[in-house]
């Protein structure tokens, strides 16, 4: 028995690290975009950090990008000055729950709170009131997406998944995220916590892989956008669309 449960344990571990699970739950979501340039978002989940975002921050100011970051409620409460700092630069902010409880089981009056807690403390710390929202692990039901839609919300998951989480080295991620890159992708990367918790963790290589990331894309002739630049430029391509 012990070696059976040693086995499926074994597999369920390479299902989570391997396979990304928001592929399951993206209907009705966003999560790439038809866009004809090439351009990618680059998001980044559960901060602000005080030791990783700022790292994050300076590599995305010395390249000329812009980003969004979706923040947890707690960790602007305990680090506002971060906070601030990604909102002064010009980057998004988006909803990412208060403490990164999983929503699936929550009723929706409690998922309804905690999205406007959260916002309200982002909103009083940076003065952006959020419009994007991302649920912890991308898992949301068809119902808790209607009731976001409708408190005037975009949900935003992603179509690249850095897996920084996992601790991967940088040379793996790059390698990774060249070779699936396309047009008006969503890169999903995390500037705050670890494989179990999302506070303190080891982001270096995350930071060495966005550095990175940005080196070899550009050289290819790639831009960088935020949530809000995509969602524009995929209603200006619609539009051209249209008129053909």
């Amino acid at each position: 028995m012990l070696i059976v449960a040693g086995v499926v344990v074994f597999f369920m571990a390479l299902f989570v690290i391997f396979f990304d699970q928001a592929i399951l739950v993206r209907k009705g979501t966003i999560y790439r975009e038809n866009v004809d340039e090439k351009v990618v978002a680059l998001t980044f989940d559960d901060g602000p950090s005080p030791v990783w975002t700022p790292k994050i921050l300076d590599v995305l100011r010395d390249a000329g990008v812009k980003a969004t970051f979706f923040m947890l409620g707690s960790h602007v409460e305990k680090y506002p000055d971060v906070a601030r700092r990604v909102a002064q630069e010009g980057h998004d902010i988006g909803n990412h729950t208060y403490d990164h409880h999983l929503l699936l089981y929550s009723s929706l009056g409690k998922l309804k709170d905690d999205t406007r807690r959260t916002d309200e403390i982002i909103q009083s710390v940076t003065g952006v009131k959020t419009r994007y929202f991302r649920p912890p692990k991308a898992w949301l039901t068809g119902g808790e997406k209607k009731a976001l839609r409708a408190m005037g919300y975009e949900v935003v998951l992603w179509s690249l998944n850095s897996k920084d989480w996992v601790t991967f080295d940088d040379k793996y991620m790059i390698k990774y995220l060249m070779r699936h890159v396309r047009p008006g992708d969503i890169i999903l990367f995390h500037d705050s916590g670890g494989a179990f918790s999302t506070e303190g963790g080891d982001r270096d290589e995350t930071v060495l892989a966005v550095m990175r990331l940005i080196e070899r894309l550009k050289e290819k002739g790639w831009r960088f956008v935020t949530v809000t630049e995509l969602l524009k430029m995929r209603a200006e391509y619609d539009l051209k669309t249209q008129a053909r």
